[in-house]
Protein backbone atom coordinates (compact mmCIF):
# COMPACT_ATOMS: atom_id res chain seq x y z
CA UNK A 1 0.00 0.00 0.00
CA UNK A 2 1.48 3.58 -0.91
CA UNK A 3 2.01 6.22 1.77
CA UNK A 4 0.76 10.12 2.48
CA UNK A 5 3.77 11.17 3.20
CA UNK A 6 3.64 11.05 7.05
CA UNK A 7 4.40 9.11 10.07
CA UNK A 8 0.83 6.56 10.43
CA UNK A 9 -0.16 7.73 6.53
CA UNK A 10 -0.26 4.42 5.33
CA UNK A 11 -3.32 3.73 8.58
CA UNK A 12 -5.18 6.57 7.07
CA UNK A 13 -5.44 5.84 3.77
CA UNK A 14 -6.50 2.15 4.65
CA UNK A 15 -8.91 3.68 7.34
CA UNK A 16 -10.06 6.47 4.56
CA UNK A 17 -10.24 3.54 1.66
CA UNK A 18 -12.64 1.42 3.93
CA UNK A 19 -14.98 4.05 4.63
CA UNK A 20 -15.31 4.46 0.88
CA UNK A 21 -15.90 0.65 0.09
CA UNK A 22 -18.51 0.75 2.43
CA UNK A 23 -20.26 3.68 0.78
CA UNK A 24 -19.48 3.04 -2.29
CA UNK A 25 -20.70 -0.86 -2.08
CA UNK A 26 -17.73 -2.32 -3.22
CA UNK A 27 -16.86 -0.11 -6.83
CA UNK A 28 -13.28 -1.23 -8.02
CA UNK A 29 -10.68 0.87 -6.89
CA UNK A 30 -7.69 1.49 -9.47
CA UNK A 31 -4.60 3.08 -8.01
CA UNK A 32 -1.84 5.66 -9.73
CA UNK A 33 1.49 6.95 -8.38
CA UNK A 34 2.33 10.12 -9.86
CA UNK A 35 5.86 12.02 -9.37
CA UNK A 36 4.92 15.56 -10.15
CA UNK A 37 9.18 16.95 -11.50
CA UNK A 38 10.27 19.68 -13.71
CA UNK A 39 11.47 18.69 -17.08
CA UNK A 40 13.65 20.12 -20.07
CA UNK A 41 10.56 20.14 -23.03
CA UNK A 42 11.13 21.73 -26.47
CA UNK A 43 7.24 21.69 -27.67
CA UNK A 44 7.94 24.98 -30.12
CA UNK A 45 11.38 24.52 -30.99
CA UNK A 46 12.66 26.27 -27.85
CA UNK A 47 14.14 24.42 -24.54
CA UNK A 48 11.32 25.22 -21.98
CA UNK A 49 10.49 24.22 -17.73
CA UNK A 50 7.37 21.68 -17.96
CA UNK A 51 5.96 19.99 -15.46
CA UNK A 52 6.23 16.04 -16.24
CA UNK A 53 4.22 13.26 -14.06
CA UNK A 54 6.19 10.06 -14.05
CA UNK A 55 8.34 11.94 -17.29
CA UNK A 56 6.01 12.50 -19.62
CA UNK A 57 4.32 15.29 -21.09
CA UNK A 58 1.65 15.47 -21.09
CA UNK A 59 1.09 13.05 -18.21
CA UNK A 60 -0.45 9.62 -18.40
CA UNK A 61 -3.87 8.89 -19.27
CA UNK A 62 -6.57 8.02 -16.32
CA UNK A 63 -8.79 4.97 -17.95
CA UNK A 64 -11.64 4.06 -15.68
CA UNK A 65 -15.17 2.65 -15.84
CA UNK A 66 -17.98 4.00 -13.99
CA UNK A 67 -18.15 4.07 -10.22
CA UNK A 68 -14.79 3.07 -9.91
CA UNK A 69 -12.82 4.48 -7.57
CA UNK A 70 -9.77 6.37 -8.38
CA UNK A 71 -6.35 6.43 -5.45
CA UNK A 72 -4.03 8.53 -7.37
CA UNK A 73 -1.03 9.27 -4.61
CA UNK A 74 0.81 12.46 -6.35
CA UNK A 75 4.10 13.36 -5.21
CA UNK A 76 4.98 16.84 -5.36
CA UNK A 77 8.78 17.07 -6.20
CA UNK A 78 8.48 20.80 -7.29
CA UNK A 79 9.76 23.31 -5.78
CA UNK A 80 6.38 25.07 -4.90
CA UNK A 81 3.06 24.15 -4.05
CA UNK A 82 1.07 22.13 -6.30
CA UNK A 83 -2.61 20.71 -6.80
CA UNK A 84 -4.34 18.98 -9.64
CA UNK A 85 -8.06 19.47 -10.14
CA UNK A 86 -10.29 17.21 -12.59
CA UNK A 87 -12.39 18.86 -14.99
CA UNK A 88 -15.74 17.56 -15.81
CA UNK A 89 -15.11 15.00 -12.73
CA UNK A 90 -18.42 15.47 -10.17
CA UNK A 91 -16.85 14.34 -7.11
CA UNK A 92 -20.19 13.61 -5.81
CA UNK A 93 -20.75 14.71 -2.31
CA UNK A 94 -17.13 15.41 -1.65
CA UNK A 95 -16.08 18.62 -2.90
CA UNK A 96 -13.02 18.46 -0.55
CA UNK A 97 -10.70 16.61 -3.04
CA UNK A 98 -11.78 18.81 -5.79
CA UNK A 99 -8.19 20.31 -6.55
CA UNK A 100 -9.06 24.05 -6.56
CA UNK A 101 -7.59 26.22 -3.61
CA UNK A 102 -11.09 27.21 -2.57
CA UNK A 103 -12.13 23.45 -1.55
CA UNK A 104 -7.95 21.54 -1.08
CA UNK A 105 -4.74 22.90 0.54
CA UNK A 106 -2.03 22.50 -2.10
CA UNK A 107 0.56 19.95 -1.69
CA UNK A 108 3.49 21.44 -0.34
CA UNK A 109 7.07 21.11 -1.78
CA UNK A 110 8.61 17.05 -1.31
CA UNK A 111 5.51 16.13 0.06
CA UNK A 112 2.41 13.82 -1.19
CA UNK A 113 -1.26 13.79 -0.97
CA UNK A 114 -3.77 10.85 -2.32
CA UNK A 115 -6.99 12.15 -3.72
CA UNK A 116 -9.39 9.56 -3.43
CA UNK A 117 -12.01 10.18 -6.14
CA UNK A 118 -15.10 8.36 -7.39
CA UNK A 119 -16.64 8.73 -10.95
CA UNK A 120 -20.29 8.02 -9.58
CA UNK A 121 -22.40 7.94 -12.33
CA UNK A 122 -20.36 9.49 -15.06
CA UNK A 123 -19.21 7.98 -18.37
CA UNK A 124 -16.98 10.00 -21.09
CA UNK A 125 -14.08 11.93 -22.10
CA UNK A 126 -12.28 14.78 -19.37
CA UNK A 127 -8.97 15.55 -18.35
CA UNK A 128 -6.87 16.64 -15.47
CA UNK A 129 -4.73 19.70 -15.00
CA UNK A 130 -3.06 21.74 -12.23
CA UNK A 131 -4.45 24.66 -10.65
CA UNK A 132 -2.53 26.82 -9.07
CA UNK A 133 0.07 29.03 -9.76
CA UNK A 134 -0.24 29.22 -13.75
CA UNK A 135 1.32 25.62 -13.58
CA UNK A 136 -1.06 24.74 -16.40
CA UNK A 137 1.10 26.93 -19.03
CA UNK A 138 3.46 24.57 -18.29
CA UNK A 139 2.10 21.05 -18.81
CA UNK A 140 0.54 18.87 -16.07
CA UNK A 141 -2.28 17.81 -17.48
CA UNK A 142 -3.58 14.26 -19.51
CA UNK A 143 -6.34 12.75 -20.14
CA UNK A 144 -9.27 11.00 -18.47
CA UNK A 145 -11.61 8.60 -19.84
CA UNK A 146 -14.44 6.75 -17.95
CA UNK A 147 -16.17 3.75 -20.10
CA UNK A 148 -20.11 2.19 -19.64
CA UNK A 149 -19.96 -0.70 -16.94
CA UNK A 150 -20.18 -3.77 -18.79
CA UNK A 151 -23.86 -4.60 -19.92
CA UNK A 152 -24.69 -0.77 -20.12
CA UNK A 153 -25.58 -0.62 -23.64
CA UNK A 154 -23.46 2.34 -25.80
CA UNK A 155 -25.06 3.83 -29.28
CA UNK A 156 -21.89 3.05 -31.26
CA UNK A 157 -20.04 -0.09 -31.81
CA UNK A 158 -16.76 -0.65 -29.98
CA UNK A 159 -14.17 1.32 -31.92
CA UNK A 160 -10.63 -0.36 -33.40
CA UNK A 161 -8.56 2.44 -30.93
CA UNK A 162 -9.34 4.94 -29.01
CA UNK A 163 -7.16 8.28 -28.82
CA UNK A 164 -6.64 10.85 -26.39
CA UNK A 165 -5.87 14.16 -28.23
CA UNK A 166 -4.94 16.89 -26.13
CA UNK A 167 -4.77 20.27 -27.90
CA UNK A 168 -4.20 23.94 -26.84
CA UNK A 169 -2.51 27.22 -27.16
CA UNK A 170 1.25 27.60 -26.29
CA UNK A 171 3.54 30.34 -25.32
CA UNK A 172 7.49 29.78 -25.72
CA UNK A 173 8.24 31.59 -22.44
CA UNK A 174 8.26 29.51 -19.07
CA UNK A 175 5.00 29.36 -16.60
CA UNK A 176 7.22 31.54 -13.93
CA UNK A 177 7.67 34.63 -16.81
CA UNK A 178 4.03 34.61 -18.04
CA UNK A 179 2.75 34.37 -13.76
CA UNK A 180 5.49 37.23 -13.38
CA UNK A 181 3.89 39.04 -16.10
CA UNK A 182 0.41 38.98 -14.46
CA UNK A 183 1.20 39.49 -10.87
CA UNK A 184 2.76 42.91 -12.25
CA UNK A 185 -1.05 43.61 -13.54
CA UNK A 186 0.00 43.17 -16.91
CA UNK A 187 -1.68 41.45 -20.03
CA UNK A 188 0.01 38.63 -21.77
CA UNK A 189 0.60 38.50 -25.44
CA UNK A 190 -0.93 36.36 -28.14
CA UNK A 191 0.35 32.51 -27.38
CA UNK A 192 3.01 31.39 -29.74
CA UNK A 193 1.54 28.00 -31.40
CA UNK A 194 -0.81 24.86 -30.84
CA UNK A 195 0.37 22.04 -29.15
CA UNK A 196 -1.32 18.67 -30.37
CA UNK A 197 -0.48 15.93 -27.67
CA UNK A 198 2.57 17.89 -26.05
CA UNK A 199 4.10 18.37 -30.08
CA UNK A 200 3.98 21.70 -32.41
CA UNK A 201 4.05 19.61 -35.78
CA UNK A 202 4.24 15.95 -36.07
CA UNK A 203 1.79 14.30 -33.81
CA UNK A 204 0.60 10.96 -35.58
CA UNK A 205 -2.65 8.54 -35.10
CA UNK A 206 -1.93 5.02 -36.68
CA UNK A 207 -4.99 3.72 -37.77
CA UNK A 208 -5.81 0.56 -40.49
CA UNK A 209 -8.15 1.09 -43.49
CA UNK A 210 -11.78 0.18 -43.23
CA UNK A 211 -11.86 0.19 -39.03
CA UNK A 212 -13.40 3.26 -36.80
CA UNK A 213 -11.52 5.04 -34.36
CA UNK A 214 -12.52 7.40 -31.64
CA UNK A 215 -11.07 10.38 -30.60
CA UNK A 216 -11.25 12.15 -27.34
CA UNK A 217 -10.33 15.83 -28.37
CA UNK A 218 -10.25 18.16 -25.72
CA UNK A 219 -8.84 21.65 -25.37
CA UNK A 220 -6.24 21.59 -22.55
CA UNK A 221 -4.67 25.58 -23.85
CA UNK A 222 -4.76 28.61 -21.80
CA UNK A 223 -7.19 31.32 -23.79
CA UNK A 224 -7.91 30.27 -27.56
CA UNK A 225 -11.09 28.45 -29.10
CA UNK A 226 -9.26 25.55 -31.43
CA UNK A 227 -10.88 24.59 -34.92
CA UNK A 228 -10.09 20.66 -35.43
CA UNK A 229 -9.97 18.80 -38.50
CA UNK A 230 -8.64 15.72 -40.59
CA UNK A 231 -7.59 16.22 -44.08
CA UNK A 232 -10.61 14.05 -46.60
CA UNK A 233 -12.21 12.17 -43.14
CA UNK A 234 -15.32 13.41 -42.05
CA UNK A 235 -16.06 13.04 -38.15
CA UNK A 236 -19.38 11.66 -36.33
CA UNK A 237 -19.67 13.36 -32.84
CA UNK A 238 -20.97 10.62 -30.06
CA UNK A 239 -20.14 12.49 -26.79
CA UNK A 240 -19.46 15.82 -25.52
CA UNK A 241 -18.46 15.40 -21.82
CA UNK A 242 -20.13 12.59 -20.88
CA UNK A 243 -23.45 12.81 -22.75
CA UNK A 244 -24.11 10.95 -26.16
CA UNK A 245 -25.23 12.90 -28.57
CA UNK A 246 -26.74 12.82 -31.80
CA UNK A 247 -24.50 11.27 -33.89
CA UNK A 248 -24.18 14.39 -36.68
CA UNK A 249 -20.99 14.88 -39.09
CA UNK A 250 -19.05 17.44 -39.21
CA UNK A 251 -15.75 18.03 -41.65
CA UNK A 252 -14.78 20.19 -37.95
CA UNK A 253 -15.10 20.99 -35.08
CA UNK A 254 -14.78 23.94 -32.78
CA UNK A 255 -13.30 23.27 -29.65
CA UNK A 256 -13.27 26.02 -26.92
CA UNK A 257 -11.46 26.48 -24.19
CA UNK A 258 -11.80 23.60 -21.52
CA UNK A 259 -14.12 21.71 -23.66
CA UNK A 260 -14.03 17.95 -24.64
CA UNK A 261 -15.33 16.00 -27.25
CA UNK A 262 -15.58 12.20 -28.51
CA UNK A 263 -15.54 11.90 -32.09
CA UNK A 264 -15.53 8.20 -34.46
CA UNK A 265 -13.55 8.39 -38.04
CA UNK A 266 -13.60 5.98 -40.04
CA UNK A 267 -10.18 5.28 -42.33
CA UNK A 268 -11.70 5.13 -45.41
CA UNK A 269 -9.27 6.80 -47.97
CA UNK A 270 -6.62 5.01 -49.52
CA UNK A 271 -3.89 3.90 -46.97
CA UNK A 272 -1.39 7.10 -47.30
CA UNK A 273 -0.74 10.03 -44.85
CA UNK A 274 -3.79 12.56 -43.84
CA UNK A 275 -3.17 16.02 -41.96
CA UNK A 276 -4.61 16.68 -38.93
CA UNK A 277 -5.04 20.00 -38.75
CA UNK A 278 -5.38 22.17 -35.51
CA UNK A 279 -5.97 26.30 -35.79
CA UNK A 280 -6.85 29.23 -33.49
CA UNK A 281 -10.29 31.14 -34.09
CA UNK A 282 -11.31 34.36 -33.72
CA UNK A 283 -7.70 35.59 -33.25
CA UNK A 284 -6.39 38.45 -35.10
CA UNK A 285 -3.35 36.05 -36.05
CA UNK A 286 -4.70 31.76 -37.01
CA UNK A 287 -2.29 29.87 -35.72
CA UNK A 288 -2.06 26.55 -37.23
CA UNK A 289 -0.09 23.19 -36.15
CA UNK A 290 -0.52 20.03 -38.17
CA UNK A 291 -0.15 15.89 -37.10
CA UNK A 292 -0.78 13.08 -38.83
CA UNK A 293 -3.10 10.51 -39.55
CA UNK A 294 -0.88 7.44 -40.54
CA UNK A 295 -2.49 4.47 -42.38
CA UNK A 296 -0.76 1.10 -41.81
CA UNK A 297 1.72 0.03 -44.94
CA UNK A 298 1.68 3.60 -45.49
CA UNK A 299 4.75 5.12 -47.20
CA UNK A 300 3.68 8.45 -48.66
CA UNK A 301 3.46 11.63 -46.45
CA UNK A 302 0.67 13.72 -46.43
CA UNK A 303 0.56 16.15 -49.49
CA UNK A 304 -1.21 18.88 -51.00
CA UNK A 305 -2.66 22.02 -49.13
CA UNK A 306 -3.23 21.95 -45.40
CA UNK A 307 -7.25 21.61 -45.52
CA UNK A 308 -8.89 25.12 -44.68
CA UNK A 309 -10.91 25.90 -41.63
CA UNK A 310 -12.98 28.61 -40.34
CA UNK A 311 -10.92 31.43 -38.87
CA UNK A 312 -13.22 34.32 -37.14
CA UNK A 313 -16.74 33.42 -38.25
CA UNK A 314 -19.24 33.47 -35.11
CA UNK A 315 -22.35 32.45 -37.18
CA UNK A 316 -20.35 29.05 -38.42
CA UNK A 317 -19.45 28.25 -34.81
CA UNK A 318 -22.94 29.21 -33.23
CA UNK A 319 -24.95 27.11 -35.85
CA UNK A 320 -21.98 24.18 -35.09
CA UNK A 321 -22.69 24.53 -31.56
CA UNK A 322 -26.96 24.56 -31.37
CA UNK A 323 -26.46 21.37 -33.80
CA UNK A 324 -25.09 19.61 -30.67
CA UNK A 325 -27.64 17.69 -28.82
CA UNK A 326 -28.84 14.62 -26.85
CA UNK A 327 -29.56 11.81 -28.01
CA UNK A 328 -32.41 10.77 -25.77
CA UNK A 329 -32.93 7.40 -26.29
CA UNK A 330 -29.09 6.26 -25.82
CA UNK A 331 -28.30 4.99 -21.91
CA UNK A 332 -25.85 7.55 -20.11
CA UNK A 333 -23.87 5.80 -17.34
CA UNK A 334 -27.59 3.71 -16.21
CA UNK A 335 -29.44 1.84 -18.44
CA UNK A 336 -31.95 4.28 -18.69
CA UNK A 337 -32.21 6.59 -21.51
CA UNK A 338 -30.56 10.11 -21.17
CA UNK A 339 -34.22 11.84 -22.03
CA UNK A 340 -35.82 9.90 -19.26
CA UNK A 341 -34.98 12.93 -17.33
CA UNK A 342 -37.58 15.75 -18.38
CA UNK A 343 -35.33 19.05 -17.62
CA UNK A 344 -37.40 21.18 -19.25
CA UNK A 345 -40.82 20.56 -17.36
CA UNK A 346 -38.98 21.19 -13.81
CA UNK A 347 -40.07 24.91 -13.02
CA UNK A 348 -37.27 27.17 -12.53
CA UNK A 349 -36.66 28.31 -8.42
CA UNK A 350 -34.28 31.18 -9.67
CA UNK A 351 -32.56 33.14 -12.26
CA UNK A 352 -28.87 34.34 -11.59
CA UNK A 353 -27.31 36.42 -14.03
CA UNK A 354 -23.32 36.24 -14.70
CA UNK A 355 -21.61 39.22 -16.93
CA UNK A 356 -18.19 39.60 -17.28
CA UNK A 357 -15.72 42.76 -17.09
CA UNK A 358 -12.41 43.54 -17.13
CA UNK A 359 -10.56 46.53 -16.18
CA UNK A 360 -7.87 47.75 -13.41
CA UNK A 361 -7.45 48.03 -9.92
CA UNK A 362 -4.61 49.63 -8.35
CA UNK A 363 -3.15 50.65 -11.80
CA UNK A 364 -2.90 46.67 -12.24
CA UNK A 365 -5.04 44.56 -15.11
CA UNK A 366 -8.10 42.75 -13.39
CA UNK A 367 -10.82 40.91 -14.58
CA UNK A 368 -14.46 39.93 -12.59
CA UNK A 369 -17.63 38.53 -12.41
CA UNK A 370 -20.56 40.38 -11.78
CA UNK A 371 -18.11 43.58 -10.67
CA UNK A 372 -16.22 41.07 -8.46
CA UNK A 373 -12.61 40.21 -9.13
CA UNK A 374 -12.12 37.25 -7.26
CA UNK A 375 -8.85 37.35 -4.92
CA UNK A 376 -8.30 33.54 -2.84
CA UNK A 377 -8.64 33.66 0.64
CA UNK A 378 -6.24 32.34 3.71
CA UNK A 379 -7.74 29.46 3.79
CA UNK A 380 -9.88 27.07 1.35
CA UNK A 381 -13.58 28.09 1.92
CA UNK A 382 -14.58 24.68 2.25
CA UNK A 383 -12.36 23.73 5.45
CA UNK A 384 -13.56 27.15 6.98
CA UNK A 385 -17.07 25.90 6.51
CA UNK A 386 -15.98 22.72 7.77
CA UNK A 387 -14.05 23.84 11.15
CA UNK A 388 -16.79 27.02 11.37
CA UNK A 389 -13.63 29.58 11.00
CA UNK A 390 -15.11 33.14 10.51
CA UNK A 391 -14.05 35.80 8.56
CA UNK A 392 -12.51 34.01 5.63
CA UNK A 393 -15.06 34.95 3.55
CA UNK A 394 -18.60 36.43 3.40
CA UNK A 395 -21.68 34.16 2.17
CA UNK A 396 -23.16 35.89 -0.63
CA UNK A 397 -20.26 38.14 -1.30
CA UNK A 398 -21.22 38.81 -4.75
CA UNK A 399 -24.56 39.53 -7.17
CA UNK A 400 -26.61 37.50 -8.45
CA UNK A 401 -27.28 40.10 -11.00
CA UNK A 402 -24.75 42.03 -12.99
CA UNK A 403 -24.44 45.69 -12.39
CA UNK A 404 -21.01 46.74 -15.01
CA UNK A 405 -19.80 48.56 -12.58
CA UNK A 406 -16.50 49.54 -11.12
CA UNK A 407 -14.17 45.96 -10.24
CA UNK A 408 -13.37 45.76 -6.71
CA UNK A 409 -11.54 42.94 -4.84
CA UNK A 410 -13.16 40.07 -2.89
CA UNK A 411 -13.63 36.30 -2.50
CA UNK A 412 -16.64 36.01 -4.20
CA UNK A 413 -18.94 33.21 -2.76
CA UNK A 414 -22.85 33.27 -3.71
CA UNK A 415 -24.99 30.45 -1.77
CA UNK A 416 -27.70 28.19 -3.53
CA UNK A 417 -29.99 25.79 -1.95
CA UNK A 418 -29.05 21.76 -2.55
CA UNK A 419 -32.29 20.16 -4.52
CA UNK A 420 -33.66 23.47 -6.19
CA UNK A 421 -33.52 23.46 -10.15
CA UNK A 422 -31.97 27.07 -11.69
CA UNK A 423 -30.76 28.74 -14.44
CA UNK A 424 -27.49 30.71 -14.71
CA UNK A 425 -27.38 33.40 -18.17
CA UNK A 426 -24.13 34.15 -18.92
CA UNK A 427 -23.62 37.83 -20.51
CA UNK A 428 -20.69 39.04 -22.56
CA UNK A 429 -20.85 42.37 -23.72
CA UNK A 430 -16.99 41.87 -24.29
CA UNK A 431 -15.84 41.58 -27.85
CA UNK A 432 -14.10 37.78 -27.58
CA UNK A 433 -14.89 34.71 -26.93
CA UNK A 434 -15.81 33.69 -23.51
CA UNK A 435 -15.92 29.84 -22.01
CA UNK A 436 -17.02 28.95 -18.17
CA UNK A 437 -16.63 25.54 -16.58
CA UNK A 438 -18.16 24.59 -13.42
CA UNK A 439 -17.22 22.27 -11.04
CA UNK A 440 -19.19 19.41 -9.66
CA UNK A 441 -21.94 19.80 -12.23
CA UNK A 442 -23.04 19.19 -15.46
CA UNK A 443 -25.72 21.34 -16.91
CA UNK A 444 -28.01 21.91 -20.12
CA UNK A 445 -27.07 24.50 -22.27
CA UNK A 446 -30.83 25.50 -23.34
CA UNK A 447 -30.13 28.46 -25.29
CA UNK A 448 -27.50 31.12 -27.01
CA UNK A 449 -27.54 34.16 -29.16
CA UNK A 450 -26.63 36.99 -29.79
CA UNK A 451 -27.43 40.43 -27.99
CA UNK A 452 -28.95 41.34 -24.83
CA UNK A 453 -30.81 38.38 -22.72
CA UNK A 454 -34.05 39.02 -21.40
CA UNK A 455 -37.26 37.23 -19.87
CA UNK A 456 -38.70 36.59 -23.70
CA UNK A 457 -35.28 34.91 -24.85
CA UNK A 458 -37.12 31.74 -23.45
CA UNK A 459 -39.25 31.26 -25.85
CA UNK A 460 -36.17 30.68 -28.24
CA UNK A 461 -34.88 27.65 -25.37
CA UNK A 462 -34.34 23.94 -26.38
CA UNK A 463 -36.15 22.55 -23.47
CA UNK A 464 -36.58 18.73 -25.00
CA UNK A 465 -32.09 17.23 -26.10
CA UNK A 466 -29.76 20.34 -25.25
CA UNK A 467 -26.86 18.93 -24.49
CA UNK A 468 -25.60 18.19 -21.07
CA UNK A 469 -22.38 19.38 -20.74
CA UNK A 470 -19.60 21.31 -17.87
CA UNK A 471 -18.09 23.75 -20.19
CA UNK A 472 -19.95 26.56 -22.73
CA UNK A 473 -19.05 29.58 -24.60
CA UNK A 474 -20.17 32.32 -24.64
CA UNK A 475 -19.85 34.66 -28.45
CA UNK A 476 -18.85 37.87 -28.37
CA UNK A 477 -21.73 40.58 -27.28
CA UNK A 478 -23.89 37.17 -26.94
CA UNK A 479 -25.30 35.33 -23.63
CA UNK A 480 -25.72 31.53 -22.95
CA UNK A 481 -28.13 30.46 -20.52
CA UNK A 482 -27.99 27.07 -18.85
CA UNK A 483 -30.18 24.79 -16.29
CA UNK A 484 -28.66 23.02 -13.53
CA UNK A 485 -29.98 20.76 -10.94
CA UNK A 486 -28.32 21.39 -7.52
CA UNK A 487 -28.22 17.87 -6.47
CA UNK A 488 -24.13 17.60 -5.37
CA UNK A 489 -23.94 20.11 -2.01
CA UNK A 490 -19.85 21.74 -1.46
CA UNK A 491 -18.32 23.86 -2.38
CA UNK A 492 -17.70 24.77 -6.03
CA UNK A 493 -15.20 26.41 -8.31
CA UNK A 494 -17.06 28.45 -11.54
CA UNK A 495 -14.39 30.18 -13.84
CA UNK A 496 -13.69 31.35 -17.30
CA UNK A 497 -11.41 28.90 -19.05
CA UNK A 498 -9.20 31.65 -20.26
CA UNK A 499 -6.52 31.10 -17.81
CA UNK A 500 -5.01 34.69 -17.48
CA UNK A 501 -8.70 36.62 -16.63
CA UNK A 502 -9.27 33.13 -14.00
CA UNK A 503 -5.70 34.13 -12.36
CA UNK A 504 -6.88 37.25 -12.34
CA UNK A 505 -10.26 37.29 -10.89
CA UNK A 506 -12.62 36.06 -13.42
CA UNK A 507 -14.13 33.48 -10.83
CA UNK A 508 -16.16 32.72 -8.22
CA UNK A 509 -17.33 29.89 -5.88
CA UNK A 510 -20.97 28.34 -5.71
CA UNK A 511 -21.82 27.33 -2.20
CA UNK A 512 -24.48 24.76 -2.33
CA UNK A 513 -25.81 24.43 1.12
CA UNK A 514 -27.96 22.27 2.67
CA UNK A 515 -28.25 21.96 6.70
CA UNK A 516 -28.67 18.31 6.56
CA UNK A 517 -25.36 15.97 8.13
CA UNK A 518 -26.88 12.84 6.27
CA UNK A 519 -23.78 11.22 4.59
CA UNK A 520 -26.68 10.54 1.55
CA UNK A 521 -25.93 14.72 0.94
CA UNK A 522 -22.28 15.07 1.64
CA UNK A 523 -19.17 13.10 3.12
CA UNK A 524 -17.56 14.46 5.94
CA UNK A 525 -13.89 15.36 5.39
CA UNK A 526 -11.44 12.95 4.43
CA UNK A 527 -9.22 11.58 7.27
CA UNK A 528 -6.16 12.14 5.35
CA UNK A 529 -6.61 16.14 4.44
CA UNK A 530 -3.92 18.26 4.38
CA UNK A 531 -4.68 21.56 6.50
CA UNK A 532 -3.55 24.95 5.78
CA UNK A 533 -4.02 28.54 6.54
CA UNK A 534 -6.34 28.83 9.71
CA UNK A 535 -7.09 24.86 9.46
CA UNK A 536 -3.58 24.08 10.25
CA UNK A 537 -3.48 22.29 13.69
CA UNK A 538 -7.11 21.39 13.74
CA UNK A 539 -8.08 17.81 13.43
CA UNK A 540 -10.53 15.94 11.13
CA UNK A 541 -13.09 14.13 12.67
CA UNK A 542 -13.21 10.27 11.91
CA UNK A 543 -14.95 9.02 9.18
Amino acid sequence: MMTVGRSGGTVVLLFCLSFFAAVTAESPYRFFDWNVTYGDIYPLGVRQQGILINGKFPGPDIHSVTNDNLIINVHNSLDEPFLISWNGIQNRRNSYVDGMYGTTCPIPPRSNYTYILQVKDQIGSFYYFPSLAFHKAAGGFGGIRILSRPGIPVPFADPAGDYTVLIGDWYKSNHTDLKSRLDRGRKLPSPDGILINGRSNGATLNVEQGKTYRLRISNVGLQDSLNFRIQNHRMKLVEVEGTHTLQTMFSSLDVHVGQSYSVLITADQSPRDYYVVVSSRFTDKIITSTGVLRYSGSSTPASGPIPGGPTIQVDWSLNQARAIRTNLTASGPRPNPQGSYHYGLIPLIRTIVFGSSAGQINGKQRYGVNSVSFVPADTPLKLADFFKISGVYKINSISDKPTYGGLYLDTSVLQVDYRTFIEIVFENQEDIVQSYHLNGYSFWVVGMDGGQWKTGSRNGYNLRDAVSRSTVQVYPKSWTAIYIALDNVGMWNLRSEFWARQYLGQQLYLRVFTSSTSLRDEYPIPKNSRLCGRARGRHTRPL
